[in-house]
């Protein structure tokens, strides 16, 4: 080692590559290290307009036992300027996300240890840092609250990954790791049941699947139950997480399985209501013997060593129910139950059957570390939902006196139907996309079944260009409507573009893995955190390599107002008078308004009553006030300014007056850099015209128009008045072709591109001949670029 500089002078690069890497690679560290190592892929914060990631963090080093999937340590460089323990903290950081048990900082003269297994810190020579025989064993005799590392979890921790191969290669992210890892581990000390719970987006198939693949190798397990309760779930976890299993996967059928035959598979997933015998309904009501009478003619009760629930918010949470007596037919089985929210209400509780989650991974840690998309919230309040009452005596659609009593939010689409307002709601959904992109995958959350029928049916007239393009633009997609049924595998694809917008009631609401929804409309009362979340978790999936960096709320119900409750992304706890000896009641609460009624909504006809129906003379509706809001780092809903104030605060932050702004705007030679400012503060000016419907003014007068109140003119309009004008006779015949030719130009494309040289080679100016030719018209390149500014200011009427 012989550092060229002195260490104190040296760079951060310089003190790891000369100091910290020689001397773990001295302890026996070689071939178990990973340097710059990503933990997460950085927030995608949203800014005006514009979505922008912050840095990915990244751990300098982290140390591994027995494979890269198992971490042991994690060091933190600095450069020598700073003391040894400067970067202990951050250390200890990237440990607590990722469950390292020893942290370490470095400056290059020593080593600074952290130990989570005794809370004790201490300096360590830069040539005595453990070796990794020694860090190895430290480690297997602190685990387990310092009992140790049994040999069966040895072996399960020195059992790697699938992560495949190729293209296909998906190693875990850090917080699948962990929830895996815990899970396998909690299972070699012999615990039966576990909740994970992880945010909607974040990947809790995938993390199923790695539970499972683990399992089966050490041969812990050698049957495994994946249990839902819904086609999708099933299918969707067959084709894509559980794929890489193949022939060794079956899924339950039970008018063609053989109970002689089934037997010979690994992994078996199915729908609880074929083994409750009840594949179309999603009543609880049915006696508990006819489920486990089911249940025994396919498999004794022994038989599933690993029995998994999908979504196990919905039934297992309650006692009563069948999933409940199909669990505890399996009772010998370890039982995992996964959900991005857990239920808790006096009458259900998972807590109370799977304990408390071994691990949980929030919608905000989420959004937070950059693995799903932050959101934007449009609160429009609607002048009628405050409350309505009708004039004395007046009649509905059908002649009916409607009842005299003040009518709310609550009630609309549920207990009466007012027409405008469903079309006040659809044409703002309607603007919306047109102002942003009428492509983005919407689903509308409606009152119910016939309030969504309605909803699809003013969508469809006010986008008939876009239904005349395809017919499917817009689809109702529910329980009951096998048209809508069929499209939703088209809905939730990536690949496919229509359906566009689906209007539904709760079918959407949980489980469609809804990859691309760029828009989530909430035009129902929703009183269940449960749902609240499960709705907003439609939107969480982040695409940026498809175009996907956030998506938007619009919220015509005040369902924001969950964002600040407590319950919202915050801690699970079990309410205090909770009884599990109680049973859930039609009369309880939580049972009119709880997911455990969304799943699939049942037929129409059989719970479809006449609501009074009131026409638009009767009673017109109008928007009365919008308000923008996103949610932040610090995990709080904050009221934002829309985006047309936003750029207003902008341009009066950069040009303080009119006069300004237009000495800045002639000066700057490439007018683009102007737009280039724009964009570092998260406006984008080209997408803002459009969502304005002001596509046809240059940069300028849109600038102008938004911060100075002045009349904006269309690109047309200015070149036009060029013409008019007698700025185009100085220039001989030859020339002011070319720049006839460059107005007509600017006409479409403005004005950044008319001052590049590259629009010399576009039609019509290429039939000039070459940029150099043309240019020679002008008598050289500095004269071109001359004529071409003052081309700008006549442009603009600036002189």
């Amino acid at each position: 080692m012989n550092p060229i500089i002195p260490k104190n002078q040296m760079t951060e690069e310089d003190i790891k590559l000369n100091y910290i890497t020689p001397s773990i690679i001295n302890r026996g560290w070689d071939g178990k290290i990973t340097m710059e190592a990503k933990v997460t892929d950085g927030r995608m914060n949203l800014k005006g307009n514009i979505a922008s990631r912050e840095p990915a963090k990244r751990a300098d080093y982290i140390l591994h036992f027995t494979n890269e999937y198992n971490p042991i340590a994690v060091i933190e460089a600095k450069d020598n300027k700073q003391s040894v323990s400067h970067g202990i903290q951050q250390a200890m950081e990237y440990a607590r996300m990722m469950d390292i048990p020893f942290a370490y900082s470095s400056n290059g003269n020593a080593f600074y240890e952290h130990d989570f297994f005794t809370g004790q810190e201490k300096e360590i020579p830069l040539d005595q840092f453990p070796t990794y025989d020694e860090l190895c064993e430290r480690y297997k005799a602190g685990a387990n609250n310092g009992q140790g590392l049994t040999q069966l979890e040895t072996d399960i921790i020195a059992q790697l990954y699938y992560t495949g191969t190729g293209q296909n290669d998906k190693s875990p992210r850090y917080y699948q790791r962990v929830a895996i890892n815990r899970a396998v581990d909690a299972i070699a000390k012999g615990r039966k049941r576990l909740l994970l719970v992880m945010a909607t987006g974040t990947g809790k198939t995938y993390t199923a699947f790695q539970i499972v693949y683990r399992l089966l190798k050490t041969g812990v397990i050698k049957k495994v139950l994946y249990l839902a309760d819904r086609n999708i779930l099933v299918d969707q976890s067959i084709q894509q997480d559980f794929a890489p299993l193949g022939n060794s996967i079956h899924k339950v059928n039970f008018s063609k399985d053989d109970p002689a035959t089934i037997t010979s598979h690994e992994v078996y997933f199915s729908l609880y209501q074929q083994l409750a015998d009840r594949e179309e309904q999603r009543d609880d009501d049915d006696d508990d013997g006819e489920a486990v009478s089911r249940l025994s003619r396919l498999f004794k009760p022994d038989f599933f060593d690993l029995v998994i629930v999908d979504e196990c918010h919905r039934g297992s949470a309650k006692k009563d129910s069948n999933w409940r007596s199909i669990l505890e037919y399996f009772s010998s089985a370890v039982q995992i139950g996964m959900t991005a929210t857990p239920k808790e209400t006096t009458y259900v509780s998972n807590i109370d059957y799977f304990g408390e989650p071994i691990y949980t991974y929030s919608l905000h840690e989420g959004i937070d570390d950059g693995f799903l998309a932050p959101f934007r919230v449009i609160s429009i309040n609607i002048d009628i939902d405050r409350y309505w009452r009708p004039d004395k005596g007046q009649k509905d659609i059908y002649g009916d006196i409607i009842e005299d009593r003040i009518y709310n939010n609550s009630d609309y689409d549920k207990n009466i139907i007012m027409e405008d307002r469903v079309n006040r709601v659809a044409e703002r959904i309607t603007e919306y996309l047109k102002h942003t992109d009428r492509m983005q995958k919407t689903i509308v959350f409606c009152q119910d079944e016939d309030h969504a029928l309605r909803m699809r049916n003013a969508l469809i007239n006010l986008n008939a260009d876009m239904v005349q393009k395809n017919p499917d633009y817009v689809v109702r997609i529910t329980g009951s409507d096998d048209y809508g049924k069929d499209k939703l595998d088209y809905f939730i694809s990536v690949a496919e573009k229509f359906p566009v917008i689906a209007t539904t009631s709760k079918l959407l609401s949980t489980g469609a893995d809804c990859k691309m929804t760029k828009l989530i409309v909430i035009d129902q009362k929703i009183n269940s955190m449960t749902e609240f979340k499960q709705i907003i978790g439609r939107g969480t999936r982040l695409r940026e390599e498809d175009g996907k960096t956030h998506f938007t709320v619009m919220d015509f119900r005040d369902a924001s107002r969950l964002f600040a409750d407590p319950e919202w992304d915050g801690p699970i706890e079990i309410i205090s008078d909770f009884d599990p000896d109680i049973k859930s009641s039609d009369e309880s609460p939580e049972h009119t308004e709880s997911e455990l009624e969304l799943e699939l909504e049942s037929d129409p006809e059989s719970e479809w009553t006449p609501k009074p129906y009131v026409d638009v003379d009767g009673c017109p509706v109008s928007i009365v006030r919008e308000t923008v809001s996103i949610y932040d780092k610090d995990n709080k809903l904050l009221r934002k300014e829309n985006i047309i104030d936003y750029t207003k605060t902008n341009i009066l932050g950069t040009y303080a007056s009119l006069d300004n702004f237009i000495r800045q705007w002639t000066s700057e030679q490439k007018k683009e850099k102007i737009q280039e400012l724009f964009r570092e503060r998260g406006i984008d000016l080209d997408a803002l015209k459009i969502e304005q419907g002001m596509e046809d003014v240059d940069d300028f007068d849109f600038i102008c128009h938004v911060a100075f109140d002045q009349k904006p003119l269309t690109r047309k309009e200015r070149a036009n008045n060029v013409k008019k004008r007698d700025f185009l006779s100085k220039y001989g015949d030859d020339a002011r072709q070319v720049l006839e030719a460059l107005l007509d130009k600017y006409m479409n494309i403005g004005i950044y591109q008319i001052e590049s040289m590259d629009v010399l080679k576009l039609d019509p100016l290429r039939q000039y001949g070459s940029p150099a030719r043309i240019v020679a018209m002008f008598g050289g390149r500095a004269e071109y670029l001359k004529a071409i500014h003052e081309l700008g200011e006549e442009l603009y009427n600036i002189g």
